[in-house]
């Protein structure tokens, strides 16, 4: 029997579009893609997510590694956490969840500076019971110890459990553990695969 429903961030409840973000910047194409790997592909933005590296410190990397685009990977850093809005159709299943009786949890990879602007912007953060963070952990998805963090953090049995994540690889680690896991494809599918494990809402 399902008792614990735990979402993913990016991608399930937040969207998060970099190519969108930095067009809307107004940087030329080209330079996209270029800043896509020079910035949200890089490994300091993966250390963001781990919370080893403060943002100045990346932005500092980044910036002598591509000195040609400096001020463009500054202008992309210029609160870049603005991409991340809510998907409203994943917010109400969140919120049915929650008001059906089951207990709610975030695990995310995300960066401190992202976390506290997001947390107090958008009030659906109220439906959580609670959550997992990969920046105050200094751990990520997918790796083993943190699916076993959030499980013991909140008493969780694995087979009572269900995760939900855009990116199967981060789905298959939590199926390693036993946790019931769901890759997000979009509200409506979601209502359907939880159907599947008799979360009816």
């Amino acid at each position: 029997m399902i008792k614990n429903i735990i979402f993913d961030l990016g991608n399930v409840l937040l969207d998060y579009n970099p190519v969108e973000y930095l067009m809307n910047k107004g940087i030329e194409k080209n330079k996209v893609k270029e800043l896509i790997n020079q910035v949200f592909l890089s490994e300091e933005w993966s250390m963001l997510d781990r919370g080893t590296i403060t943002e100045e410190e990346a932005i500092d990397v980044l910036c002598k590694r591509s000195k040609e685009n400096e001020d463009l990977i500054r202008l992309a850093m210029d609160n870049w956490y603005e991409i991340l809005t809510p998907i409203e159709d994943s917010v109400e299943i969140l919120k049915s969840v929650k008001d059906a009786g089951y207990k709610t949890y975030i695990l995310s990879n995300f960066h401190l500076v992202a976390h506290e602007n997001v947390t107090k912007k958008h009030n659906f953060f109220e439906h959580f019971d609670g959550g997992v963070f990969s920046f105050k952990e200094k751990l990520l998805k997918p790796e083993e110890e943190i699916y076993k963090l959030v499980l013991d953090r909140y008493n969780m049995k694995a087979e009572e459990t269900i995760f939900i994540d855009d990116t199967a690889i981060n789905i298959e680690a939590a199926n390693k553990l036993g946790i019931n896991g769901i890759v997000f494809k979009g509200a409506e599918d979601l209502r359907d695969e939880l159907s599947k494990y008799g979360v009816s809402i």
